[in-house]
């Protein structure tokens, strides 16, 4: 079969990336001072940094079904089919949209909900390139991908606590204290939603926490301590120096493992602020 793969920005696929991939990259739409923008179409990560840090009234929003099925439409022109892997269904409501939309298409389009974001969900994206050039099918690409949708992990930690606050992720109260505290909490994604992790003082500390926190799902969960069948990954915000040496930490404590390196989706980032810091690492899929 032909297959078509299609994922959208929150995956941190660039458009530009996409199109050298052959993959077709929904662009997620913001609300910015009542004007809507698209994420790497008329807003760039520098924009919307700019944007945060004069207090710019920023509101996430998810894809129109128009856009959508429109991307598909023109798809199944020259495709056999679709498999469109959005962000994970417990991050957004963009995939039970596109699994709403998908049931019109009478099996062509098939959407994969496999609890991914980011680095990891653009892991699932280069996957699904993989199995479509072996051959698999829509559905076995789809089942195949949810599978395996909890062989990933992600950490993650915040410089500033004010966005969490404005987000309502975080009470007023617990915001103030943790500032004064000079809080940096350490949080994880594990499949569904954003939890707590951890609370520390300093960001080399939670560093740190996130280091040891992957090597030990490396060792429990994975299987492998020395992480030689696992995708390893770097997402920040407006944070490269700081992810480049985090990357250069990484690359000692796993030889043999190069560490893929990427600024946040703008969805996530609009949640947390510039300065943050994650580490990411998805199994190595067999296909």
């Amino acid at each position: 079969m032909k297959i078509a793969i299609v994922t959208d920005s929150n995956s941190g696929m660039t458009q530009a990336e996409g199109k050298e991939l052959g993959v077709s990259i929904i662009p997620m739409p913001f609300m910015i001072n009542e004007e809507t923008y698209f994420e790497d179409i008329d807003l760039t990560q520098p924009q919307f940094y700019e944007m945060l840090a004069v207090g710019a009234d920023i509101s996430t929003s998810q894809p129109s079904p128009e856009s959508v099925m429109s991307v598909w439409d023109a798809l199944l022109k020259e495709y056999e089919a679709v498999v469109h892997i959005p962000m994970s269904s417990g991050l957004s409501g963009s995939c039970q949209t596109a699994m709403m939309l998908a049931q019109d298409y009478e099996g062509k389009v098939q959407v994969v909900n496999n609890q991914r974001v980011s680095v990891t969900q653009r892991q699932s994206v280069l996957d699904a390139l993989e199995m479509a050039e072996k051959g698999y099918t829509a559905v076995q690409i789809k089942e195949k991908l949810e599978a395996e949708k909890f062989e990933s992990t992600i950490y993650i930690t915040v410089d500033t606590l004010k966005y969490l606050k404005k987000g309502g992720r975080i009470t007023p109260a617990a915001a103030m204290l943790g500032t004064l505290l000079r809080i940096k909490p350490v949080l994880t994604i594990q499949g569904e939603k954003l939890d707590a992790f951890s609370k520390v003082r300093t960001m080399k500390q939670a560093k740190t926490t996130m280091i040891h926190a992957i090597q030990k799902d490396f060792e429990t969960r994975f299987q492998d301590p020395e992480g030689k069948n696992m995708h390893i990954e770097i997402a920040h915000t407006e944070n490269l120096e700081a992810a480049m040496e985090l990357k250069a930490e990484l690359e000692e404590i796993f030889p043999g493992s190069e560490v893929y390196v990427a600024p946040l989706s703008l969805s996530i980032s609009c949640h947390i602020g510039p300065g943050s810091l994650a580490i990411a690492a998805s199994k190595v899929l067999e296909v």
